[in-house]
């Protein structure tokens, strides 16, 4: 069974360049721009696979299209969903009307948002990363919505390993909070795409991923 879905678990591979193509050919629903969402718990790969595909749509689209990571955009550990106002004000709602959006950097070293703006182009893909980029409010503007999972005991021994050992009572409250979210907002159960983060079956995983339904 799908942990994330209650159903029947088929594990297929399938290549970022179809998946790639998939996007171009789909509709632009914020301003002019094909909007993705890369959804999932910490720790299940997510930031990952938003990479492979930005690389796959680089080619087409004769460069790489911009990735925005919601943790840069985090006021803190208290920030987990709260977050949202601060990237559709200084991004989706510029995109929406056609003009370049920008962002500040939350430092996790300094606790602090650094004062340098990140541009974020008017481009045919917006790639947004980060537990709840798939939220219900932006449904209707997605061209594409990505769930990555992965086992829970796995993603923690990867955040540990990624961020110390001294995160864990901050990290454990963030996955009670991610789990509540999910539960509440059905994001896997409203993707597009259900990816799985540690997969099992033999594939070249930059240039393909395993898709579970």
């Amino acid at each position: 069974m799908n942990p994330e879905t209650d159903g029947p678990t088929v594990a297929v591979v399938e290549a970022y360049a179809e998946l790639a193509r998939g996007v171009l050919a789909g509709p632009a629903r914020l301003g002019r721009t094909r909007l993705v969402a890369v959804d999932g718990p910490s720790g299940a790969g997510k930031s990952r696979f938003a990479a492979r595909l930005a690389d796959a749509l680089a080619g087409p689209l004769g460069g790489r299209p911009p990735v925005v990571h919601t943790d840069d955009l985090l006021d803190g550990w208290d920030d987990q969903v709260t977050f949202w106002p601060r990237l559709d004000e200084g991004v989706l709602a510029p995109l929406r009307d056609g003009e370049q959006g920008a962002y500040q950097r939350y430092s996790w070293v300094r606790q602090r948002f650094l004062p340098r703006p990140v541009p974020v182009p008017v481009a045919p893909v917006l790639v947004v990363e980060g537990v709840s980029a798939a939220r219900a409010v932006v449904r209707p503007e997605l061209t594409l919505a990505v769930f990555v999972t992965a086992p829970a005991a796995l993603r923690l021994t990867r955040a540990v390993a990624r961020d110390g050992p001294e995160i864990l009572p901050e990290l454990r409250r963030w996955h009670d909070g991610e789990r509540a979210h999910f539960a509440v907002d059905e994001t896997a159960a409203h993707a597009d795409l259900l990816v799985d983060g540690a997969p099992t079956l033999p594939h070249d995983a930059d240039r393909y991923y395993v898709r579970l339904r």
